[in-house]
């Protein structure tokens, strides 16, 4: 373990060569597509979902060229399941940002970054460290838990003002020495104590590198930090599903507005009653209806409580609603979680 008198950087630095990740598909790379495309997929989602969409979307998009040259529907049926769908429709106008503007390669300074569609500060620090050792610090969840348990930082992170002298902070305590070569293994190792010791619930302090500095391992309340007061409004609403499909594998499929929950997915026609749905089903087919049982779907912001009513038919009529899609093309397109489960066959 490093000595204590070691700089918190080089104590980083020296533990992830011995003891951080290195099996990740992303790693062991400086290629900035693999790792942008790595730390947008990572954004609020484990590692453990990423890893599988990773290797999925370098397969089926090699280059930043192959991915500004899909269509959106294609790229939204490759994520879909991976939530957050934003990040996907940026991250697909981002790619062709790269080809239109430069030339398909991705700008080298966390700065130039910043200005392609949805590139924030600490995803640009993060493509621009690892990839081209810019001395630039990243500031994302696990990262702000390191940050502030070592520095005992209690300042409430729901105000911007001290977000930024966190970020302050964090630049003041990077790499001094063999910069270009420290920077990528410091931010890769400022990522994994957090990942994997300095974690939310019962962090492993015992086998932190930087423990003998560590504030909040001096008083025994790693678990305060870091402090952010306020909290999401949560809402709730309840959505009636219309679920009509025949043997032979055809669903009734509509694409949701462009903005919104789920925007720009393909989805089961949704309404806010009972009564809508019945509207759009014509007369003679609602003795075929069959509600089942309503189940919860967690947004980050809203629980919605979808009331499915399945309606089974032998051939596709026109509907008030939505078209039909055959049994071997609609798993391609982009379709969210719960609405991909509901057609899953049990």
């Amino acid at each position: 373990m490093p000595q204590p008198q070691m700089s918190f950087a080089d104590a980083v630095v020296a533990w992830q060569l011995q003891h951080g990740r290195h099996d990740l598909p992303w790693q062991n790379t400086q290629d900035p597509y693999a790792v942008w495309l790595s730390e947008i997929m990572l954004q609020q989602t484990q590692v453990s979902t990423v890893r599988e969409y990773f290797m999925r979307f370098m397969q089926r998009f090699p280059t930043v060229a192959d991915l500004a040259g899909a269509g959106l529907d294609d790229v939204l049926g490759l994520w879909s399941g991976l939530g957050y769908y934003s990040r996907a429709r940026n991250m697909h106008k981002a790619a062709q940002a790269v080809v239109a503007l430069h030339g398909g390669v991705f700008p080298r300074s966390a700065q130039a970054l910043q200005t392609l569609p949805g590139i924030g500060r600490s995803t640009a620090a993060a493509v621009a460290s690892l990839c081209f050792g810019e001395p630039i610090a990243i500031l994302d969840g696990n990262v702000k838990r390191v940050l502030t348990r070592f520095l005992g930082f209690k300042e409430d992170l729901a105000l911007s003002r001290h977000e930024r002298a966190l970020w302050a902070l964090a630049q003041d305590m990077l790499p001094q020495r063999d910069v270009a070569q420290a920077m990528p293994r410091y931010t890769q190792g400022v990522m994994d104590l957090g990942a994997t010791l300095c974690t939310p619930k019962q962090p492993r302090c015992a086998q932190c590198p930087v423990q003998a500095q560590c504030v909040a391992a001096a008083q025994g309340t790693p678990q305060d930090y870091p402090v952010k007061t306020r909290k999401l409004k949560r809402s709730a609403e309840s959505w009636w599903v219309l679920l009509a499909h025949t043997p032979q594998g055809e669903v009734l499929l509509e694409q949701r507005p462009p903005t919104g929950i789920w925007a720009g997915l393909y989805a089961l026609p949704m309404f806010g009653s009972l009564e809508q749905l019945h509207q759009a089903v014509p007369a003679h087919l609602h003795g075929a209806l069959e509600q089942e049982d309503v189940f919860k779907h967690v947004l980050t912001h809203k629980d919605l409580y979808l009331h499915p009513v399945r309606l089974t038919l032998s051939a596709t009529p026109r509907m008030g609603h939505g078209q039909w899609w055959a049994g071997d093309v609609w798993p391609t397109l982009g379709l969210p979680a719960p609405v991909r489960k509901l057609l899953t066959p049990r």
